[in-house]
């Protein structure tokens, strides 16, 4: 073969390979780490450092609301101790002795970033800072977060092992999402809280400029800033029910990196009813024909091309000889649904079977009456 025909082949197969997605392709973040990911089925639409282990800063209160909420004490007073009102950085400006309710501390964390409000809600729900950060990274090691150890409830840079990665505080704001307290918190745009020494209430306004100003789908997340850790930022969005959430690390431009994810996403992939909930149809095997369900539904974020290459395997269990030892609504099976050849899920299939009618008082003597005289009375 002609060497010129050899070198041409080769570029055109380095091209080919080199070919990023399609939604990868179109986004570039200022941030040194970043991800994005759908909220339902987790999956990572866009990723950049996403496991490199950083420094996180305010992002950190992620966790300790969610630790505040899943405490169960939201509606509890909590008495502000001196160590609380003197933590550095970012303030609610807390009074010594105050008492003030577990929940609007959690606003005050939540919007205004409150560092003071962070020490205050961790002596109380932990007994102590170190309790509390003992609760944080039990609740990491619970999430899956594998790279991530908490050394204090609020991100300041006082502990050198105070650390996480893009990924794993996905995963936390992924698995925080799912508690609706938790959501409306992070959702709020302003608060108002009583003051016990004034005569006028406490308000904040949210810090995440997406969710006050920037950006209509925007639905939550959390700031933060540290000098060592520089410009972090969480953030969720939701568009016609599709959820996301992105997390950027070090990013000076963080807003338009955050909008840029976001926008790619919902041009490019669309939430696909991969399975649906209840019968499973075109099943051929006689035994367990229309006998098949699923509880649950599954859906999933594809590209218009990928649509194309997902496909479901049933892998079931041997159908009983003779009517014997009958499922019953047990366990049949799973469904496995393939995205190429890569496995994305597996359900369990159930066996549902048809019970027979029950006859009723009546029904016992319209029968007699209709033995007894021909007649099929139909009341």
């Amino acid at each position: 073969m002609n060497r010129n025909w050899i070198i041409i082949l080769l570029i055109t197969a380095l091209m080919l390979y080199s070919v990023p997605d399609t939604a990868q392709a179109s986004i570039s973040v200022s941030a040194r780490s970043a991800i994005l990911i759908e909220q339902e089925s987790g999956r990572v639409l866009f990723e950049k450092e996403a496991h490199k282990v950083s420094r996180i800063a305010s992002i950190t209160k992620i966790m300790t609301a969610i630790l505040a909420i899943e405490s169960g004490k939201m509606n509890n007073m909590v008495e502000v101790s001196e160590k609380a009102v003197h933590a550095e950085g970012s303030s609610i400006y807390l009074k010594p002795g105050e008492k003030i309710k577990l929940e609007d501390l959690v606003y005050g964390l939540m919007l205004r970033s409150g560092n003071d409000a962070a020490v205050a809600i961790a002596e109380y729900v932990g007994g102590s800072l170190e309790g509390f950060v003992f609760l944080m990274n039990e609740k990491a090691r619970e999430i899956g977060m594998e790279n991530t150890n908490f050394a204090n409830p609020h991100g300041l840079d006082d502990h050198e092992n105070h650390v996480s990665t893009a990924y794993d505080m996905a995963l936390l704001t992924r698995y925080a999402m799912n508690n609706e307290y938790y959501k409306k918190i992070a959702g709020t745009k302003v608060h108002r809280a009583p003051n016990p020494t004034e005569s006028w209430d406490r308000v904040w306004k949210n810090k995440n400029r997406l969710l006050t100003e920037l950006y209509d789908q925007s639905t939550g997340g959390k700031t933060g800033y540290t000098k060592r850790a520089k410009r972090t930022l969480v953030s969720t969005a939701e568009k016609d029910g599709f959820e996301l959430i992105a997390v950027t690390l070090n990013a000076p431009d963080d807003w338009n990196d955050h909008i840029q994810m976001f926008e790619s996403a919902y041009a490019h992939y669309d939430i696909a009813e991969i399975l649906a909930k209840g019968k499973i149809k075109g099943i051929k095997d006689p035994y367990f024909k229309n006998m098949l369900y699923l509880d649950h539904s599954f859906d999933y974020p594809l590209t218009t091309e990928e649509e194309e290459l997902v496909r479901v395997e049933y892998k079931l269990r041997k159908a009983p000889k003779d009517g014997a030892d009958q499922l019953n609504e047990n366990l049949a099976g799973k469904a496995n649904v393939y995205l190429d050849e890569k496995k994305i899920a597996s359900l369990p299939v159930y066996y549902k079977m048809e019970k027979e009618k029950e006859n009723s008082f009546f029904d016992f003597f319209k029968n007699i009456f209709t033995t007894m005289t021909g007649i099929d009375y139909h009341g």
